[in-house]
């Protein structure tokens, strides 16, 4: 089943309640889809196939601002599993990890950093990357003649700008003069290439990353291509001089949106601080955006790779042999020195909030905390866990919560305005975490079940608040003109289903995944269904014979609409202020 629809045909939506992305309450409408494109809402429409949405939402589809297919995508198109919750678009490249640029001898440098700072597997990305791309308009070219599934926007990534530019060096070093004028340049060449802006963290993890070695004038000067171009988003994980306070300080002179991740739900309680700040540097005139998450931060890790730790000391492990690891993990001066570095970090351990899931010498540990493994045994936490492991081989796989788990304080962030949904890292850290079902999850755990937003409410977090920041035009809506991204679910049986570990990645490697949502109906991409009566469109196919989704340059699908201009019902936008101009008949006031 390709999901394929003759070129002009009328396709009807019927039966639905419409809820339109803008926040306003839901009304009853059938939507009619006209070759990639909404053509009108009404009742009772007539036309050549009828997709039944009876007892359902009609939404826009779902945007994910935060997400980290940039690799994945080559071979893995459908950008599962957030397309199997009804994302149809995707913004790649955040926390400054974008696959481009990258010359050719940089590859092996570019894989080391996913592999270090996302955690996929080398061997999976040297398998399964087509290379062929060296700039970053290359590798938009390259992503849309692989035909995505989904639609794609992309920022540039300051430490694949950097390893670009400055090799090893990205590792160790502030960058020269001379380096940062190339490196602005490949900036503005990105950003005229079609990149929906610039993307960097400076967050101390205690893994080494290439930004985080920048000084201020570079971080800023990059910044200022974005002004300069009058167009563009930038993103930012904060640390160091750009803390949360110098965004809000910084953002009024670079004159473009802030987007910052993430406002999660602290232990110790800085997220209040945060939204306070925000909430000040707001009614100040800044243009900055926290993004939240309505999930706990929960990861799924073994201490061959934990994820779920951040040290310096543990950085400094990266790439050693699991031998000379577990060495390393025996030694009580080392361990002395991890506990005083995660005690000064961001998310110190809750070690009541880490769980055996697997052991392979005490499967009947399965589901105890470290805490009560701990005190059984007469020793401290930390030691607790990490003989665990060593008695295992360090194969113990254990299940950690790590932020977000306090459900009144994630509660307040959801409602805070300006806030923005995001921080599912889909297809980052793919055997540890899962959170791409996000969406699914919003509307039936913060809707339905514990009534924290309208239903109208999170529709707009997951449509259209996201288009008007990103300046995804034609987006976001379910407005005539607009493009046909819908998403038809059922409110009270929507939900992310069960998620599931799968070797289906190159190389073997394994992942988790959540295939099996409830309650979606039907998903369309530019008018194309990829899920159908409940289930997933094998190879969904346009009238052309291609699938879906296309690369947004500049948040413009450039086969729907055509800049500049405005239409009424087309998103506008603060990242660039203007709409495209609907191309076609089929184009309608």
């Amino acid at each position: 089943m390709s999901g394929a629809f003759r070129a002009g045909a009328r396709v009807v939506v019927r039966g639905g309640h419409v809820v339109d992305g803008s926040g306003a309450p839901a009304f009853r409408a059938d939507v009619v889809v006209v070759d990639g494109r909404i053509e009108e809402l009404g009742p009772n429409l007539t036309g050549d196939h009828i997709l039944d949405a009876t007892g359902c939402v009609v939404a826009p589809g779902f945007i994910d601002v935060h997400t980290h297919y940039d690799a994945q995508v080559f071979w893995d198109p459908a950008c599962t599993p957030s397309s199997y919750h009804g994302v149809t678009t995707a913004v790649l490249g955040n926390c400054g990890f974008s696959l481009a640029p990258c010359r050719p001898e940089r590859r092996g440098l570019m894989v080391r950093m996913l592999h270090d700072l996302e955690d996929m597997r080398i061997d999976t990305l040297e398998e399964g990357i087509a290379w062929g791309f060296a700039t970053f308009a290359e590798y938009l070219d390259a992503v849309e003649q692989l035909g995505p599934g989904i639609n794609l926007a992309a920022y540039v990534g300051h430490s694949a700008v950097r390893i670009d530019v400055m090799g090893e060096d990205a590792y160790e070093r502030e960058a020269t003069v001379t380096e940062i004028v190339e490196m602005r340049q490949i900036v503005r060449d990105a950003l005229a290439a079609g990149a929906i802006g610039f993307a960097t963290s400076a967050s101390p993890t205690g893994r080494r990353c290439p930004s985080r070695f920048a000084n201020h004038d570079e971080t800023v000067g990059l910044l200022a291509e974005l002004r300069d171009a009058g167009r563009g988003i930038a993103s930012f994980v904060p640390g160091g001089e750009l803390d949360h306070a110098a965004l809000y300080a910084l953002q009024p002179e670079i004159g473009r949106p802030f987007t910052w991740t993430a406002m999660l739900a602290l232990a110790d309680g800085r997220h209040r601080e945060w939204a306070a700040l925000h909430r000040a540097g707001t009614q100040a005139g800044a243009a900055v955006h926290p993004q939240v998450s309505c999930r706990p931060l929960v990861a799924q890790t073994t201490l061959l790779a934990p994820f779920a730790l951040r040290a310096p000391c543990l950085s400094e492990l990266e790439g050693r042999s699991p031998v000379l690891r577990a060495a390393a993990y025996r030694d009580r001066t080392w361990r002395d020195r991890l506990e005083r570095e995660l005690d000064e970090g961001l998310l110190a351990p809750r070690w009541d909030r880490w769980y055996v899931a697997e052991s392979p010498t005490r499967p009947s540990w399965q589901g105890r905390s470290v805490t009560e493994i701990a005190e059984e045994r007469g020793v401290a936490p930390l030691d607790a866990a990490f003989d665990t492991a060593l008695d295992d081989d360090l194969a113990t796989r254990f299940t950690v919560v790590l932020a977000n788990d306090d459900e009144d304080e994630v509660a307040e962030l959801l409602r805070l305005d300006g806030a923005v949904l995001g921080l599912s890292d889909a297809g980052a850290h793919p055997d540890q975490i899962c959170d791409a079902v996000a969406p699914t999850d919003l509307l039936g755990g913060w809707v339905r079940e514990r009534g924290v937003l309208t239903l109208e409410q999170a529709v707009r977090k997951l449509t259209g608040e996201a288009a008007d920041l990103f300046g995804l035009a034609g987006r976001g809506y379910v407005r005539p003109g607009s493009a046909a991204d819908l998403v038809v679910f059922d409110p009270d049986e929507v939900g992310p289903g069960p998620i599931r570990r799968v070797a289906d990645f190159p190389a073997n490697a394994d992942r988790l995944t959540a295939d099996a949502p409830t309650g979606l109906r039907h998903v369309l991409v530019r008018g194309v269904p990829i899920r159908r009566d409940g289930a997933q469109v094998g190879k969904p196919r346009d009238a052309e014979g291609r699938s879906p989704g296309r690369v947004l340059r500049h948040g413009i699908d450039a086969a729907l609409f055509t800049p500049p201009g405005r239409e009424p019902g087309i998103a506008q936008s603060p990242v660039d202020g203007t709409a495209p101009q609907a191309r076609g008949k089929h184009a309608r006031d």
